[in-house]
């Protein structure tokens, strides 16, 4: 299979951002994440839009000619320590503008400083709120990365278990689905993006003093009956390849009508290099599964 130009060159710039989760102090990767959000160039036409939402710091993706009544909830990865960055923006721009909906980015309170269920709370309080603007839930898609991956199912379970009507569909890339010392891990194995130092720092600290066998820390333990249709992507070169694996498999025995997409050599996260063709056929896959789940006309 030919490798394109653009992997080469990110494959080539992996081991610095591996060197960098190592040693940049988090409180400087955050100051500069927030000086590249400030910054980042969108596609022509896309508005970004500055929102609370029930004292929750979000930020609308608004694309030429949306539909207003339906809406992509969109939950970022970065390790549960990171906030929002110039490449989820990107990518929410390329979503909005391909399915001509728009997105609601949430920029939860990350860790150390606000341990589960921070983020987890942030989440289910932005749902609701567009629930009080006026979407409802079978015109709502909720997704998320990563971490953000994990807050996405975790928001499914905590709305169920509220008795709040869920979305009419999820999307979850590269999910951080369990916490749990027990979790389904490749022995061994070395993720050319995620070194082992940082993720076991980004899982303490979310977890705090919190049960990482809690359903909403470690969704794959959850009752998962009844939640929507699930699209899951992951790449074959990831740590996290066995937890969307076996997420997968446990909702499938559930009755969760679940697609599971594994991207050869991709790594995780890689939608967020839109110059990677592999980004936009998983990007417009998700689209297409978007438009495939929201109410029409």
């Amino acid at each position: 299979m030919t490798i394109s130009s653009a992997e080469r060159r990110i494959r080539a710039g992996m081991p610095f951002v591996r060197f960098m989760q190592n040693i940049l102090p988090l409180s400087l990767s955050n100051r500069l994440n927030r000086i590249g959000v400030s910054r980042v160039q969108l596609d022509s036409g896309v508005v970004r839009e500055a929102v609370n939402a029930d004292c929750v710091s979000c930020e609308w993706i608004i694309p030429p000619n949306n539909r207003s009544d339906q809406v992509l909830l969109y939950i970022h990865g970065g390790g549960f320590v990171f906030g929002q960055t110039p490449l989820h923006l990107q990518m929410g721009s390329y979503l909005a503008k391909k399915k001509g909906f728009r997105i609601l980015m949430v920029d939860y309170r990350t860790a150390p400083d606000h341990p589960f269920p921070a983020a987890l709370d942030d989440c289910v309080t932005a749902y609701l709120w567009l629930t009080k603007q006026g979407f409802s839930a079978q015109n709502m898609v909720i997704a998320g990365d990563s971490a953000g991956g994990n807050l996405t199912l975790s928001t499914l379970l905590k709305l169920r278990k509220d008795g709040h009507p869920l979305p009419s569909a999820a999307i979850c890339l590269s999910p951080v689905t369990d916490l749990t010392p027990e979790a389904h891990r490749r022995e061994g194995f070395q993720d050319i993006l995620l070194p082992p130092k940082a993720i076991k720092f980004y899982a303490q600290a979310y977890l705090g003093n919190n049960d990482p066998h809690n359903p909403l820390i470690s969704p794959v333990l959850g009752d998962l009956r009844g939640l929507p249709p699930m699209l899951i992507f992951t790449g074959d070169e990831e740590i996290l390849r066995e937890d969307a694996i076996h997420f997968a498999q446990l909702a499938e025995t559930a009755g969760v009508d679940v697609r599971l997409e594994i991207y050869p050599r991709m790594w995780h996260v890689w939608q967020l290099f839109l110059s990677l063709p592999e980004a936009t056929q998983s990007l417009d896959d998700m689209a297409e599964f978007c438009k495939d789940h929201l109410t029409a006309d």
